[in-house]
């Protein structure tokens, strides 16, 4: 059973009427769901049977049941991504902005990665290799988790930085600008009670505070005319509507009205994804437009310019597929012995296919080169 913190009901209600409220209240006091996205570049159908597609994500699926995903070699080959499914609709609303082909993108507080990776696919289906999207995560402690996710995803197109969000300067970059922003965490009751423990009516008007100051720091750097997805995982107004508000007067942008997007409800300025209505834990997110008129010049490589890291170029040939166990061997940092029809020398070893990581055939034996870091070390049997 969660115990909500002290005022979190009262606030809930304000928020979002009596009724409602009580609906969230008692999702929160229900189990988890668990849901993943696939890397369409990687994996077309979902890997676990019975899964349910989600309705505003063309690459979601709820589960009936959560897996052990760090024992499926394809969570590790970057197939997929564990996400909550409320968490995909940023991604919905991404894909109905009007974006031109070479857009750059920023995605501002992107750690752990899953609205970084959603974007990814969707400017690939969309551009193929014509677009940059910048993925920055301003806390080192986070930042490293960030990289090792866009890794596994393997889109070259996509750069990790770990800037503040005053460090963009001044200069109108891009095109469209996603802000997941630090929040107070409504949407994380039921999985983290840190979350629980650190809530409270102070907290709200901290983050909210946070958020505008993260918002005014960013903004010289969006362009005339470019687009701003505001996003949180919490569910009272300081944060949502009324921040969004202040966006628009204060910093000089229209907000999309809001229009029919069940099962999310229409707010004032965006949408929110409510546990009870949705199988997730929740999300808001609203869509603004910056005062000016579009600009199409394109400016120095953001790659350059801000120093970010790409993903390491493909691994070298030959491969060599594992079984399962094989895979989780390799993963696990076990030494291996090929078959003796493997190749001799550097090899990627692969799983379905899809490459996990280096390895040194020496004949006798394999010298398994996968990075410690990434290891698994949990009990693979």
């Amino acid at each position: 059973m969660t115990v909500l913190p002290v005022g979190f009901q009262d606030l809930l209600s304000r928020s979002l009427g009596s009724e409602r409220a009580r609906c969230v209240l008692e999702a929160l006091q229900k189990p988890a769901s668990v849901s993943l996205r696939l890397n369409p570049s990687k994996l077309r159908t979902c890997p676990f049977p019975d899964a349910t597609p989600v309705a505003w994500s063309p690459w979601g699926f709820l589960l009936k049941e959560r897996p052990v995903f760090t024992l499926d070699p394809l969570l590790h080959a970057g197939a997929y991504y564990v996400q909550d499914t409320s968490a995909m609709f940023v991604g919905h609303l991404f894909r109905q902005l009007e974006l031109e082909p070479d857009a750059l993108v920023l995605d501002l507080c992107a750690a752990p990665g899953g609205k970084t990776t959603d974007l990814a696919a969707s400017l690939r289906e969309r551009f193929g290799d014509r677009f940059t999207l910048l993925s920055n995560e301003v806390m080192r402690s986070r930042y490293g988790i960030l990289r090792a996710n866009l890794e596994s995803w393997g889109d070259p197109r996509v750069g990790t930085v770990s800037r503040d969000p005053s460090a963009f300067g001044q200069d109108p970059l891009f095109d469209a600008i996603v802000a997941d922003v630090p929040c107070s965490g409504e949407g994380m009751f039921r999985k983290d009670p840190r979350a629980v423990a650190e809530w409270s009516p102070q907290t709200v008007e901290f983050c909210a505070a946070r958020s505008r100051r993260i918002l005014r720091d960013i903004w010289p750097a969006l362009k005339p005319g470019g687009w701003l997805l505001y996003s949180t995982c919490t569910f009272n107004r300081t944060e949502n509507d009324e921040t969004v508000a202040w966006i628009a007067s204060e910093l000089g942008a229209d907000i999309v009205p809001p229009r029919s997007e069940a099962p999310a409800l229409c707010t004032e300025n965006g949408y929110l994804m409510l546990p009870g209505a949705v199988p997730g834990e929740g999300q808001y997110a609203a869509v603004l437009r910056k005062h000016g008129t579009p600009e199409h010049l394109r400016g120095a490589n953001p790659f350059s310019l801000f120093r970010a890291e790409v993903p390491a170029p493909a691994f070298p040939a030959p491969r060599w597929n594992l079984s399962r166990e094989e895979a989780l061997r390799y993963l696990h940092g076990d030494a291996l012995q090929l078959p003796a029809e493997a190749p001799v020398g550097p090899l990627t070893l692969c799983y379905q296919d899809l490459p996990l990581g280096p390895a040194k055939n020496l004949g006798k034996r394999c010298n398994n080169l996968y990075p410690k870091a990434k290891r698994i070390r949990m009990d693979i049997r």
